[in-house]
């Protein structure tokens, strides 16, 4: 029966950081029709999912469970079985399905059931989670084995073999050991363990709030009340921690350890989140803009099916190249309808947008601006020339009062986003850095705090001088403003 052919996959998302997740891993996320994921999951990695996919949080924390574990099973299986139609079931796990994540005893339930089932294995946080500390399980100088060890204890502390644990010359790693960090300390040391051993704590390895704590068996406790350091962590005892002065590449990243609030439309986060993420920082997404596409638009589809009474076609957005080509493609035409004609941009990512349709753009200004757009244009058209600007509605239209002959046409609308004010709030309270993009978002970002002030501490950064106007008139502080009208030229200058 087609309800039988339903599959689940037992999938490892890595330790955290979601761009260590594996390609198999990422397939089956981008084909899931339910993803059933877990408290470790990066939320990043759900971007990923298809349009309709069913997402259900279980979650579990220390002493805390949404759904416990035969409820969880039984979910799997209710789906496995919902609807006439087969359905592709993601269980979503934190690091890799099978090193004490429950993995092998839900595909024992599921083989138990006659559910078809596969399981995808995921970087370990025991191996990956010291990398970023700069602690290798291995080292040829200091350690020929690795030892993995649930941190779990029993209440009296008898669950490990500690005499043996003790003598191992190779690296010890306790996964989920926090809580109990005192127990395994005492009972290593108790059964022989050099107390100067070196040990590392790793709480939230491989993301941008990571914090490592060094110190030897002996003083690991009291050195860890200081420290605010909760779950997740991971412990890892032996000589290869002292190599983490010379290996410690992560923490070492220019924005490493910074909470910088993005405020951007909701498509448009992305690019700038992997950038932030790839130079350590903890990116805070606040989308403040929607962009609505203008559906069964006339005057667009008049407009070009009368390309050829226009010398120059002007995008000031990237959006507003996609929804251009897809009406081109909609009314059944193709780039070849723009032959002739010179097509300029008002920047860097407006310009890829159009490469990614296989145009180079005629008309780059040098400062990204609209202003120096016009300006641009100006250089080379002639009086007579036609201008078409697809646009925005209720942007600036400094083209067509600047240049002759323009026409606009309104393809998009930003409207405000404001389902995450309570969020945003709060979030502001950690906030290194407040980044504008547009004028726009800080109309909509002001709007959407209401009452509400910027903290003191906070540091606005704007993308470039119109931004800044706009900013100031809010009697806001800038502290700094891009060099260019750009992503890179804002993170730069972070």
């Amino acid at each position: 029966m087609n309800k039988m052919k339903s599959k689940v996959y037992l999938v490892g998302a890595g330790p955290g950081d979601y761009k260590l997740l594996t390609i198999k891993a990422l397939e089956c996320i981008k084909k899931a029709d339910v993803i059933i994921y877990d408290n470790l999951v990066n939320k990043s990695c759900l971007r990923e999912a298809k349009d309709g996919c069913e997402l259900i949080y279980v979650g579990k924390k220390p002493n805390h469970h949404i759904m416990s574990q035969d409820k969880i099973n039984n979910l799997l299986l209710s789906k496995a079985h919902e609807g006439e139609e087969p359905k592709i079931i993601v269980r979503l796990k934190g690091g890799d399905p099978y090193v004490f994540g429950r993995g092998a005893e839900e595909g024992e339930f599921l083989h138990k059931n006659n559910i078809l089932f596969e399981t995808v294995p995921g970087v370990t946080s025991a191996i990956a989670g010291l990398c970023y500390a700069g602690i290798p399980v291995t080292h040829r100088n200091h350690s020929s084995s690795f030892h993995v060890i649930t941190g779990h204890l029993k209440a009296n502390g008898r669950e490990h073999d500690w005499g043996t644990l003790a003598k191992i010359n190779g690296t010890l790693v306790f996964l989920m050991g926090a809580r109990n960090l005192h127990t395994i300390v005492n009972n290593l040391i108790a059964r022989g363990k050099p107390k100067n051993t070196p040990i590392a704590v790793v709480t939230s390895a491989t993301m941008p709030t990571q914090k490592t704590v060094i110190s030897t068996l002996e003083h690991i406790c009291a050195k860890i009340k200081k420290e605010e350091c909760n779950p997740p962590a991971l412990i890892a005892i032996g000589d290869v921690v002292s190599l983490r002065d010379s290996l410690n590449f992560y923490e070492r990243q220019p924005l490493f350890g910074k909470n910088i609030m993005v405020t951007r439309a909701t498509n448009q986060n992305s690019e700038m989140i992997k950038k932030i993420a790839d130079m350590g920082g903890n990116a805070i997404e606040v989308p403040t803009i929607k962009i609505n596409k203008i559906f069964d638009n006339e005057e667009l589809g008049r407009e070009i099916n009368n390309l050829q009474k226009y010398q120059y076609l002007i995008f000031g957005s990237a959006n507003g190249v996609n929804i251009f080509f897809d009406k081109l493609q909609e009314m059944g035409y193709d780039s070849r309808i723009l032959h002739g004609i010179k097509i300029g941009v008002s920047g860097s990512q407006t310009a890829k947008a159009l490469l990614h349709k296989g145009i180079k753009a005629d008309i780059v200004p040098k400062t990204y601006t609209q202003e120096a757009l016009a300006a641009e244009i100006a250089k080379s058209a002639k009086q007579t020339d036609r201008i078409l600007v697809p646009k925005a509605k209720k942007t600036r239209g400094v083209l067509a009062s600047t240049l002759n002959n323009v026409t606009e046409v309104d393809i998009y609308e930003t409207v405000m986003e404001t389902s995450q004010k309570e969020t945003v709030i709060q979030n502001l309270k950690i906030t290194d850095y407040l980044t504008f993009t547009s004028s726009s978002a800080v109309v909509n970002f002001m709007e959407l705090l209401g009452s509400g002030d910027i903290p003191e501490n906070v540091k606005i950064v704007s993308i470039g001088p119109i931004t800044s106007q706009t900013i100031l008139g809010y009697n806001l502080e800038i502290y700094k403003e891009a060099e260019v009208s750009t992503i890179d030229s804002l993170l730069s200058v972070l």
